[in-house]
């Protein structure tokens, strides 16, 4: 018999899952950025910097203000414990995963990129090319191989080589497990380097599970990370078939580390992880990345808070509805407004270019957008900006102004 939930619990469960609301006082520490990555499981990256990049926010939506260089170190170095892989997206994942991600290496030539497939199937002798570069030299950028190899000036006017071909061999290297990322540099390229070079030893000495104990394990760390979801969202969150999944799915609902549930206003069965928190109330406050894995399905989020949210990076101006990067604020349980926000590191202002308040919210509008400027403040206090400019555009950009007592020039 299926329990059945309400849609505020299986909120404030989504929520507790994923470590909202953290602590958010004194000094971040090791040890508190640790716990939420491996909650988490995998931080996704991107090269958008237009605020600040994607994977540095979830620690500070859920710790506040911590030293970047805490996230640096948890994902450099032979003892780190996140590394750079295919996850949801390209994303920093906790590296005992990286056994279990071996069956999407082996599927290379299935499920890689499509020029990526060609270059290996066409041009072996690029790949090995640049394989052997990366061995020689150590850690190195696509540019820096290719800089390398146009040196050899006898393979390069036998290969007509070139930047695309070295990056597309690399990437193909990187995806089929041959290479690994080292880290990423200033202008975030991938430094890309052997295996061996990069993982701890114990990660590169442990068993390849096979595909169904791979699909068990990372849906039961998606599961523990979303605290409750459907299938499609257990799915989502690796980015998994679906066969398999089903399977491991199945398979936890047999030995009971999953419950289905029915959840008030979806549309499909729940599973809740058995270990899952129902905390009573939920008081948080802050700004959540548009790559943040809380929303990384949009469906989920349309049906657990009611978030109808769209990233509009790629949409026309003129058309897009919010603005170019949206930051989703969480007040409560529920998100209460949304702000297009980038760094004017010109000027030192954190500029919030269009600000919008979400509809239904309890809480009165002055509430929202005190709780709003206070997190505001602390986002520009930690990226090193003097203040904050709040644009007229978007319906919360008057009660925003009053909040921050900002009234323009």
């Amino acid at each position: 018999m299926l329990t059945s939930l309400s849609r505020g619990a299986a909120r404030r469960i989504g929520l507790a899952a994923q470590q909202l609301p953290g602590r958010r006082s004194g000094p971040v520490t090791r040890t508190q950025v640790v716990r939420v990555t491996t909650r988490l499981a995998q931080i996704q990256l991107d090269s958008v910097s237009v605020l600040t990049r994607a994977q540095r926010m979830p620690l500070f939506s859920r710790l506040g203000d911590y030293e970047i260089e805490l996230l640096r170190g948890l994902a450099s170095g032979r003892r780190r414990i996140l590394f750079e892989y295919w996850g949801h997206a390209a994303c920093l994942i906790d590296v005992d995963l990286q056994p279990v991600l071996r069956f999407r290496m082996a599927a290379a030539e299935r499920e890689a990129w499509g020029s990526m497939r060609t270059i290996q199937r066409e041009h072996p002798e690029v790949v090995a090319q640049a394989l052997r570069v990366v061995e020689e030299n150590g850690p190195s950028t696509a540019r820096e191989v290719s800089a390398l190899v146009a040196g050899r000036k006898a393979d390069h006017e036998h290969w007509g080589w070139n930047w695309s071909q070295t990056k597309t061999a690399l990437e193909w290297l990187f995806w089929s497990g041959a290479l690994a990322v080292a880290g990423r540099n200033g202008q975030f390229e991938r430094r890309y380097d052997l295996p061996e070079r990069v993982l701890p030893t114990r990660v590169l000495a442990a068993p390849t599970p096979s595909l169904l104990d791979s699909h068990i394990i990372l849906v039961r760390r998606a599961a523990q990370a979303l605290g409750i979801a459907t299938r499609r969202g257990l799915r989502d969150y690796f980015r998994t078939a679906a066969v398999p999944t089903d399977e491991a799915v199945d398979a936890l609902v047999e030995s009971g580390e999953l419950l289905p549930v029915a959840v008030e206003g979806w549309r499909n069965r729940a599973y809740l992880w058995h270990r899952a928190r129902v905390p009573s109330k939920v008081d948080a406050a802050c700004l959540v990345s548009p790559f943040d894995s809380l929303i990384f399905e949009r469906q989920r989020a349309l049906e657990l808070f009611e978030l109808d949210y769209r990233i509009e990076i790629y949409v026309p101006a003129a058309r897009r509805r919010h603005g170019y990067y949206v930051y989703p604020f969480l007040f409560g349980d529920r998100f209460a407004a949304r702000v297009d926000l980038r760094a004017d590191r010109t000027h030192g202002v954190l500029q919030v270019l269009a600000s919008w308040q979400e509809p239904g919210h309890p809480s009165p509008t002055g509430q929202i957008a005190e709780a709003l400027g206070a997190e505001l403040t602390r986002l520009a206090a930690w990226l090193g900006l003097d203040g904050t400019e709040v644009l007229d555009r978007g319906d919360f950009s008057s009660p925003l102004r009053a909040a921050l007592g900002w009234h323009g020039a």
